[in-house]
């Protein structure tokens, strides 16, 4: 069962992409991502204040949000900052970047967060994912061939380097999940993790507003805007949902929520009308069997 958790959550993620590439396309950035973000808290706040001001009435319903202390409410603080740091990078070259060369890169997300664990937890690589790095690698470079063909160069791009910095940051906060969902209720965390999100981006926000009107960055408003809160909440309600099983393989779960990207890849390609979709298709499907061996190797 919650494998089906996680693939309904990787639908919902790969829509949730979808709309962020419709909304930030000709857009000011910032103000996209604030508005998105506020969506999202406001969803949250008002189960906060019900289950302080009437815990029964949300008990056991799987929405209750319990109190949590100083030190945890730090913990989620950081992980919101490290997640709103991906974002801001993740946003910033979706508007630049097409999104079928945006989703294949971070498809490559559960092989950084394998490797941080092997630095971090000191894990032992087998033979299976030691393959499935190679594997990764190559098909990672074949795809950069590929953005050539449309005059993005992988070296010389610097929206290039925010996405890929963008899916380390996204490792981390994957590798963090792993120790804070152990420690804090998961409700909590996304509950709190999405009002600390909008008040980081807030200061932010106002300050890029004078650099916004100053350049003259349009910025318009789309109903597109929202939804992709309301998508993230779902998405990773159903993936905080799937990892609270005491069966749930993490890796299994991580890989599964991959295939975001190709609900991302197919329908935001064809949307978009954008080119090589066939040769950009096929280095991503040998990118996902990269990332299927790396979780093979971490079940077997």
């Amino acid at each position: 069962m919650w494998a089906l958790f996680g693939l309904a959550s990787a639908l919902f993620l790969g829509i949730y992409d979808i709309f962020k590439k419709q909304s930030v396309n000709n857009n000011a950035v910032m103000p996209v991502l604030f508005f998105s973000t506020v969506a999202s808290t406001l969803i949250f706040l008002p189960l906060i204040v019900l289950s302080f001001q009437v815990p029964d009435l949300l008990a056991n319903t799987g929405l209750f949000v319990p109190q949590l202390t100083f030190n945890e409410h730090l913990q989620v603080l950081l992980k919101s900052a490290i997640v709103v740091a991906s974002w801001v990078l993740a946003f910033f070259a979706l508007k630049h970047l097409p999104i079928t060369i945006v989703a294949p890169i971070r498809a490559t997300g559960p092989l950084w967060t394998l490797i941080g664990a092997l630095l971090i937890f000191h894990e032992r690589l087998n033979l299976c994912q030691w393959i499935g790095i190679l594997v990764t690698l190559v098909f990672f470079y074949l795809f950069s061939t590929a953005g050539k063909l449309e005059g993005i160069e992988f070296k010389r791009n610097k929206w290039i380097y925010f996405i890929v910095a963008a899916t380390l940051l996204g490792a981390c906060s994957g590798l963090y999940d792993k120790f804070i969902l152990r420690r804090i209720d998961r409700v909590a965390v996304q509950a709190w993790f999405s009002v600390y999100q909008a008040v980081i981006l807030l200061p932010f926000v106002l300050l890029n507003e004078k650099i916004r009107k100053r350049k003259n960055i349009h910025f318009e408003w789309r109903w597109t805007i929202p939804l992709i809160g309301v998508f993230l909440v779902i998405a990773d309600y159903l993936y905080f949902y799937a990892l609270s099983n005491e069966d749930a393989l993490i890796s299994v779960i991580s890989a599964l929520r991959r295939g975001s990207v190709l609900v991302a890849f197919v329908f935001g390609g064809l949307l978009f009308r954008e080119q090589n979709l066939k040769k950009k298709g096929a280095y991503l499907v040998g990118i996902l069997s990269g990332i299927l061996l790396i979780t093979l190797g971490t079940v077997l």
